[in-house]
């Protein structure tokens, strides 16, 4: 896999099969290892190492019904009174961020009104910081710690 720009860490990989797999330490499962869970999985790293987030407050493909459709949401972090604080899209390293992808998780927003909205291809990190009183936002250069949420 790719080397990402986010820090490195002791996965877990294993093979089934024509598959690998790695070990996702939310889901406290195997689960197949493709470029957008490499990524995910290596960001869920930083958020818990680096950011200080408690892995008991994230949820990893979280379910969300939005206008009788399924969604799921890659990353979402609560604060300690279960409130979806940030949502996290991970993409490909392959897949250029663009406005669509900004799109997607705006929709996931409508449903949970969250203050941050990350974006990650693994190797470029985008983070927008909502105002839901002015109904705005605005880019931040740093992803917020846990105690700032």
């Amino acid at each position: 896999m790719e080397t990402l720009n986010l820090p490195s860490y002791s996965y877990k990989i294993k093979s089934s099969g024509q598959r690998n797999l790695i070990f996702d330490e939310i889901r406290k499962k195997y689960v197949q290892l493709t470029p957008e869970e490499w990524v995910r999985q290596h960001f869920v790293n930083y958020l818990v190492n680096f950011k200080n987030y408690p892995r008991s407050l994230i949820a990893v493909e979280m379910n969300l019904k939005l206008n009788k459709l399924n969604k799921r949401c890659d990353i979402v972090l609560f604060n300690n009174q279960g409130v979806a604080r940030l949502i996290v899209e991970c993409k490909s390293p392959s897949v250029k961020i663009s406005g669509k992808v900004f799109d997607q998780i705006a929709v996931y927003n409508m449903k949970l009104s969250v203050s941050y909205l990350i974006i990650t291809n693994g190797l470029t990190h985008f983070c927008c910081i909502m105002d839901t009183e002015t109904k705005s936002y605005r880019f931040s250069s740093e992803i917020p710690d846990y105690g700032e949420l």
